[in-house]
């Protein structure tokens, strides 16, 4: 039996990010972008709170068992310059943002299939938010602001 289509298949990257976007609006960031594309790259929130701080988030949405620790081994310095490079992009097309407080942050979600014990989680922390969409639940385990500032 052959296997079907790729576009058979959910993308949980997209409802990951949804419901980070979800869980940003709830605690006050106003969504400016989502999946912000240039020749450079793409970013997959970019948030603003009334402080005039912008947030240039990278989601990573992993199941358990993965292989680069919940997403963080995923992001390198060479992602970390591509995404700072998308970002000065954004701020050049929107020149009214240039002068607000910049940071780079990142979202980590777990998804598990509803079938799945949700006790076999690897990440045992209660999660910032959750979501259940196409017969997956989403879980916001991890938001780490200033994250390229801590990872190298």
């Amino acid at each position: 039996m052959a296997n079907p289509p790729p576009s058979h298949y959910p993308d949980i990257g997209d409802f990951g990010e949804d419901l980070v976007a979800q869980w940003l609006q709830s605690t006050g960031w106003s969504i400016l972008q989502r999946r912000f594309s240039c020749r450079w790259g793409e970013i997959d929130i970019i948030a603003q709170y009334p402080d005039s701080t912008l947030v240039f988030v990278e989601v990573k949405t992993r199941s358990p068992g993965n292989w680069d620790t919940w997403g963080k081994g995923a992001i390198t310095l060479k992602k970390q310059v591509k995404i700072g490079r998308t970002a000065g992009i954004f701020l050049a097309k929107y020149p009214d943002k240039a002068d607000y407080t910049c940071r780079f942050d990142v979202a980590i979600v777990c998804c598990l299939k509803i079938s799945q014990n949700y006790h076999e989680a690897v990440n045992q922390q209660p999660a910032l938010a959750s979501s259940s969409a196409v017969g997956y639940n989403f879980q916001l385990q991890e938001y780490i602001p200033a994250a390229f500032d801590l990872i190298h």
